[in-house]
């Protein structure tokens, strides 16, 4: 059973940077391509950020690009996204998830394994 914890939210002014963790327990994941998504209140669920099992791919939605980065360390099983250049609008719940291919992948249903999430407040 593939399990994934994230950390590393909390509250941050607008212009700041945060930086979150996602562990993946249960198998190795150096195979499988990781995501991020985010979900906010009256919103659907957003792709943020993905990346393909070797780590030298990846893809970010428009909203992020230039200012978050996705990266993964095969060794500690861990995926990062770091957040910088924060704004208000990125205020959400933020989600890893864990896909069962290797390829980099923006459709949350093409992943079959989710994190609980963890909260991100942006100030302004």
């Amino acid at each position: 059973q593939v399990q994934l914890a994230e950390s590393g939210g909390g509250l941050v002014q607008a212009g700041g940077s945060l930086k979150l963790s996602c562990k993946v327990s249960g198998r190795s994941f150096s195979k499988n391509a990781m995501g991020w998504f985010r979900h906010s209140p009256g919103n659907d669920l957003e792709f943020v950020a993905s990346i393909n099992g070797r780590g030298d791919g990846a893809s970010y939605a428009d909203s992020v690009k230039g200012r978050f980065t996705i990266s993964r360390d095969n060794g500690k099983n861990t995926l990062y996204l770091q957040m910088n250049m924060m704004s208000p609008e990125d205020t959400a719940v933020y989600y890893c998830a864990f896909a069962q291919g290797e390829q980099s992948r923006t459709n949350d249903m093409d992943y079959d394994y989710w994190g609980q999430g963890t909260k991100v407040t942006v100030s302004s």
